[in-house]
């Protein structure tokens, strides 16, 4: 088949299941590394001998395993003289080294939204934390749930949400009715396979992959077509997705504080509101691969807060977030986000960006800094 020029109107899909659609679905669900994937994962493509310091507390393990981390982060950082590296991923504890984290979703009633919090703890402070670990099972099988939600827009189908992306993305019905045969492949696939399959798999991308690894068979401009369409459905099915089962966020934050651990807004670009909630919070992200346009102005807000703190209230920690997703690495080159494959953990170049550094230089943080004190914070 022409692999470039396939068009929706010449497509017939089987709606049965075949053994190549059952190759790829094992394939996309598989949390299993290939030899080319550690290598691929363990070998950096560049190397900052220069940098002396790792500060990383917002970035994804996912399900690369974090002895092929430290290969990939020892090798990127040569010169490296202290580190703080704290894994984030999403409503899961995991730890590295002396430290746990997550990345949480909840409910910020103030403003009616859903908005994401990073959770920081010594190792052994999340030994007993029998409460909050029940809210992050809870909170990561509901936000688990949305994908189902998505396949049943495209298959059952909810009409509004078709019709809506369909007239969005310029698609045609027989490049809907494509992909509605192979997200019902999809669904029966993962019914039968259950108990069988990882639930880090268990994901919104789990289409977007599945979809990726057609390309051979159906074409890059066919496939695009179809992941814009996908796409558009996701962003309909997100926002209508219910928060009232969400942890409110003031519940997360009391709860960590209570453990003795910490709080850090990330990429609050997406989230201004809770910049104005006054959370009592320990840091805030000010800078992210996502959030890069208000970093300055950012940083002089923290800065100014921290002047003006009440006598005896906390400093609020200034943090670069990488956001880095280990298992873009794992992907063949062909179909990697560039954006998201460009994330490493540990490299956050607005440290070393000369405007915004003279403004870290007048409030006396860098790397080294922030590092000793949020290791304080941590272990008080």
């Amino acid at each position: 088949m022409n692999t470039n020029n396939v068009c929706a109107e010449n497509i017939k899909v089987d709606p049965e299941i075949s053994d190549e659609d059952r190759e790829i679905f094992f394939k996309v669900v598989s949390t299993e590394l290939a030899d080319w994937q550690i290598q691929q994962i363990v070998t950096p493509s560049n190397i900052y001998p220069e940098q002396k310091q790792i500060l990383a507390v917002h970035w994804h393990p996912e399900f690369v395993p974090m002895n092929l981390i430290s290969q990939r982060i020892e090798a990127m950082f040569p010169g490296c003289k202290d580190e703080m590296l704290i894994p984030t991923q999403h409503n899961e504890l995991m730890s590295y080294g002396r430290y746990t984290g997550v990345e949480v979703d909840c409910y910020a009633s103030g403003f009616n939204q859903k908005v994401q919090l990073l959770l920081h703890f010594e190792n052994e402070k999340i030994e007993k934390a029998h409460v909050l670990k029940s809210m992050l099972a809870h909170t990561f099988k509901y936000r688990s749930s949305q994908l189902f939600e998505f396949m049943d827009s495209i298959t059952k189908p909810i009409e509004k949400r078709v019709h809506e992306a369909a007239r969005k993305t310029g698609v045609d019905k027989n490049l809907v009715e494509m992909v509605r045969i192979y997200v019902t492949k999809i669904q029966t696939m993962l019914d039968e396979n259950w108990s069988a399959i990882s639930k880090a798999s268990v994901k919104n991308k789990l289409l977007k992959n599945y979809f990726d690894a057609m390309r051979p068979k159906y074409g890059n401009t066919l496939i695009n077509r179809a992941q814009a369409y996908l796409k558009a459905i996701k962003v309909q099915v997100k926002a209508d997705f219910s928060l009232k089962f969400f942890y409110r966020a003031t519940e997360i934050i009391e709860e960590t504080h209570a453990l003795g651990g910490c709080v850090v807004i990330p990429h609050p670009e997406e989230f201004w509101p809770i910049l104005l909630a006054k959370y009592d919070v320990d840091g805030i992200e000010a800078w992210n691969p996502q959030s890069q346009r208000y970093t300055d102005f950012l940083i002089s807000v923290i800065n100014e807060q921290n002047l003006n703190r009440a006598s005896g209230s906390k400093e609020v920690f200034i943090f670069m977030g990488d956001d880095c997703h280990m298992s873009e690495k794992s992907k063949p080159l062909s179909t990697q986000d560039p954006l998201k494959a460009a994330r490493e953990i540990g490299l956050q170049p607005a440290w070393d960006d000369l405007n915004i550094r003279k403004k870290l230089i007048v409030a006396g943080i860098d790397r080294q800094s922030i590092i000793k004190e949020y290791k304080a914070r941590l272990a008080g």
